[in-house]
């Protein structure tokens, strides 16, 4: 095993049209490197082609073309040690509803042959809060524990990545706590996590690194701090002691007052240093009562590799 635990060339995934449909390409030639023990964010609108692409990992989707890697081992020579090394956590509840979360742990754990010696349910029940759950019918479970559940069943093979697919969506604050609690301590341990959500500042928060996927095509991919830093703009927040006149005006600075009286002093970091928005404001003969400052959060970077596709 290298430094990543998924390597990913030339991934084409092409779904054929029916009765003269066009054909529809949902991945294009994707190139993806995701490094072992990190906690990687994948991210994309809708249609983008990632649950193609996690399917495709899970060995859910059979792909068109291109190579995957997994733990170092090449899915179309070695598709069962391939498959062995990957968890997937689903968005859909695809649960039996006649069997107890120990039964549904020991059913999956024996379909990924192990021995009964090696299995760790009332361990993984504890991990996820379930273990008083542990021989209820899975139909009588809310809806939050079995979310629990699925995360539960990815985990029973000891897998080395664990994909979770839009884990928190539709769940409350406490499951998502506890959900991210749990990542963390997996993380801590060793295993690479890939997170698929539509919650932007989740995956700010919570991922080392992130590929963004539009229209089947890898748009970005880089640190999360890198990917932050490619918006340089920033928004210099004055709260002005009076009421404003004449507005401060400099090269490279744009300025918009806000319903509260505040004035929004935009500028580019790079080229505008925040001094001289300062200083412009002093010159306008504004006295300030308070200062602060915004800037790109993951939403903008999202929005902007992704408008013009």
């Amino acid at each position: 095993m290298g430094a990543n635990a998924v390597e990913i060339r030339g991934l084409t995934k092409i779904y054929r049209g029916r009765r003269g449909e066009p054909e529809k390409h949902a991945l294009n030639g994707v190139d993806l490197d995701i490094p072992a023990g990190c906690v990687f964010g994948l991210l994309g609108p809708n249609g983008a082609g990632k649950s193609t692409l996690i399917n495709i990992l899970a060995g859910l989707v059979i792909k068109t073309a291109g190579k995957v890697t997994i733990w170092g081992f090449d899915q179309d020579v070695n598709p069962r040690q391939s498959r062995a090394s990957i968890g997937v956590m689903p968005q859909e509840l695809n649960l039996d509803p006649f069997f107890t979360p120990r039964a549904a742990l020991e059913v999956q754990a024996g379909l990924y042959g192990v021995p009964r010696s090696q299995r760790r349910s009332d361990e993984i029940l504890r991990l996820v809060g379930l273990e008083d759950k542990a021989h209820a019918y899975a139909r009588t479970l809310s809806g939050g524990m079995r979310r629990r559940l699925l995360l539960a069943k990815a985990l029973v093979h000891h897998p080395h990545v664990l994909v979770l697919d839009e884990p928190t969506a539709g769940v409350d604050i406490e499951l998502r706590q506890m959900l991210w609690e749990n990542v963390r301590r997996l993380n801590d341990e060793g295993m690479t996590i890939v997170l698929t959500t539509h919650y932007l500042e989740e995956a700010e928060q919570m991922c080392d690194e992130i590929a963004i996927i539009n229209h089947g095509e890898l748009v970005a991919q880089d640190s999360t701090a890198n990917l932050l830093s490619r918006l340089d703009g920033k928004t210099m927040i004055i709260h002005p002691e009076e009421e404003v006149t004449e507005l401060p005006q400099a090269p490279g600075i744009e300025v918009e007052r806000r319903p509260d009286g505040a004035l929004a002093l935009n500028y580019q970091a790079r080229s505008t240093p925040a001094e001289e928005v300062l200083a412009a404001v002093r010159r306008a003969g504004i006295r300030i009562r308070d200062v602060q400052t915004e800037q790109a959060d993951l939403q903008d970077v999202f929005l902007e590799l992704t408008r013009s596709r």
